[in-house]
Order: structure tokens, then sequence, then C-alpha cells
């Protein structure tokens, strides 16, 4: 009895000392997965504060990059307007005459809504009974001379002062790209384009404006 006692003791202590042990091992995970969670939270924050960071730098360079363009939309704006004026209106009456075209005088920036349409005019050239309408582009697109086509067919429909005119147009760029230049010949419009100082008419001798 004496030894079985012994036994039972033994084995309460051993299971004791195992539970202890259990105990211990259970402790220390604990610690390990605070510490873990610990550390992927820092790392969550460090993260989120480098994502901050960069957004933060992103948006800053996005908005320089906004501001800078709207400085040169304003430069090119203000590029277009001086060639507008003191290009393209003193040069185009003259260049008309020239071509045979008897205007002699221009009126600029028209707008006209009438129908529940609009309509704008950079320059319209005129004389009794013959009628120029000229857009001017810092870089004429084919894209710009297909619009002012469209312009030049409900002219006439929203200013019917002049139903009687013989209407013809012309495009005119700071910057003409030669194919643009052949497109808006074959579609019977006058090409105007920048040349030093003045503005010349890129249509040869041959060129027959289409009429509206």
């Amino acid at each position: 009895m004496t030894t079985n006692a012994d036994d039972v003791w033994r084995l309460l202590a051993e299971l004791a000392e195992a539970q202890k042990e259990t105990e211990r091992q259970f402790q220390e995970t604990r610690q390990l997965l605070q510490e873990q969670s610990q550390e992927s939270d820092r790392r969550f924050r460090e993260q989120s504060q480098e994502s901050d960071r960069r957004f933060r730098e992103t948006e800053r360079i996005i908005k320089q990059q906004n501001e800078k363009l709207n400085q040169e939309l304003g430069k090119l704006g203000n590029r277009l307007g001086e060639f507008v004026e003191w290009q393209v209106r003193p040069a185009a009456v003259q260049l008309f005459q020239k071509r045979g075209i008897a205007v002699n005088e221009f009126h600029g920036d028209l707008s006209v809504k009438r129908f529940g349409e609009a309509l704008e005019i950079d320059l319209l050239v005129v004389n009794s009974d013959q009628a120029i309408l000229v857009e001017v582009k810092s870089k004429l697109s084919q894209t710009d001379i297909d619009e002012h086509l469209e312009r030049l067919e409900k002219f006439k429909r929203l200013m019917p002062r002049y139903s009687d005119v013989k209407a013809m147009g012309a495009v005119a760029g700071m910057v003409v790209p030669e194919e643009v230049a052949r497109y808006g010949y074959r579609r019977g419009l006058f090409v105007l384009a920048q040349s030093g100082d003045s503005v010349v008419i890129l249509n040869d001798d041959k060129f027959r404006p289409r009429q509206w």
C-alpha cells in the first residue's frame, strides 16, 4: 500500500509539473502571439503611413503638373489670341483680295443662337455678295476641318441676313500639319498658316474654293 501511495503521489507530482510546463508553454505562446500581433500592427501602421506619404506626394506632384499645364494652356491661349489679333485679322482681307475675292471688312468672334442651335465664328470676312468664315486653331487638325464644314452648312440658316451671299470657308493655324493642309484643300477650304511673322495661304493658284 505504501508503494502504491508513493506511486500515486509521484504521478500527481508529475502531472502537476506537466501542467506547469503546459502553462509555461501557453504563456510563452501567448506572449509570442502578442509580440507578433504588435509587430504586425507596427508594420501595418508603417505601411499605412508610407502609403499616406506616397499618396500625398503623388497628389502634390499632380497638383504641380496641373498648375503647370494650366499655365501652359494660358500661354497657348494668349498666343492663339495674339495670332488671331496681330496676324490673321490684318492679313485676311489682303490675302483674299489677292486671290480675286474682293472682301473689304471683317467681323471677329461672332456668336449666334437660333432655332435651338448655336454658331460661333472666329473671323468673318465679307463684302456685299461674298463671305468667308475663318476658323483659327493653335494646331489645326482634321477634326477641326470637319467641324468647320458643319459650321458652314448651318451658316446661312442661322444667319439669314447672309442668305444671298456666296459663302466660303477657311481654316488657319499656328501649326498646320501637311496632311491636314491637304485634307482642307480637298474639302474646298482655304488653308492659312503662320510663316515667320506673317500668314500665308497654302492653296496653290489652281485651287477653287467650295461655295455654300
